[in-house]
């Protein structure tokens, strides 16, 4: 096997990973995935890590997020107001070039929130379809998520594009 197959299929295990981690809601998997300043070689007590190698991140709606603490607080307030999320992926494709790697794919999602008061029930559940890139990085602890960007993907309708008019 060569190493270029090799690192395709370590990206792909390191990218499922972050999906799994979401869905387990298992804020210390997630965490560990995203590169950390010591995976740079970045001494944090004499470099501010904002300086070299900064992660960062979009979730579909939210503005830019950058830095390890803000990231991942963003994840911590997600997995605590999701009940239930489950991801489908598509149309992954990874490339990976030395040290650095992108996933394309499209997130299916299923979601659902909190029961309603007095019922054990979850809360309805909602689709939604997300495409995402996730940048990773080779460190000595393997790849790691470097950023996240997720756009939301406009419905179709059933209606073709000449029948429409301007607002």
């Amino acid at each position: 096997m060569s190493a270029a197959h090799t690192d395709v299929e370590q990206v792909e295990a390191a990218n499922t990973a972050f999906y799994e981690a979401m869905e387990r809601g298992d804020f210390e998997a997630l965490s560990a995935l995203w590169l950390d300043p010591s995976d740079l070689g970045v001494d944090e007590e004499y470099h501010d890590p904002a300086d070299t190698g900064v992660i960062s991140c979009v979730h579909p709606g939210w503005p830019v997020l950058t830095g390890r603490g803000e990231v991942l607080r963003s994840y911590a307030l997600i997995m605590a107001n999701t009940d239930y999320i489950q991801f489908f992926l598509t149309d992954v494709h990874v490339s990976v070039t030395r040290d650095t790697a992108l996933v394309t794919c499209t997130e299916n999602i299923l979601s659902g929130g909190p029961a309603p008061e007095g019922d054990d029930e979850l809360g309805p559940l909602v689709g939604q379809l997300v495409v995402a890139t996730n940048a990773f990085c080779r460190t000595p602890d393997g790849w790691k998520l470097w950023s996240h960007h997720a756009s939301p993907v406009m419905a179709e309708t059933d209606e073709s594009e000449d029948d429409a008019s301007p607002s």
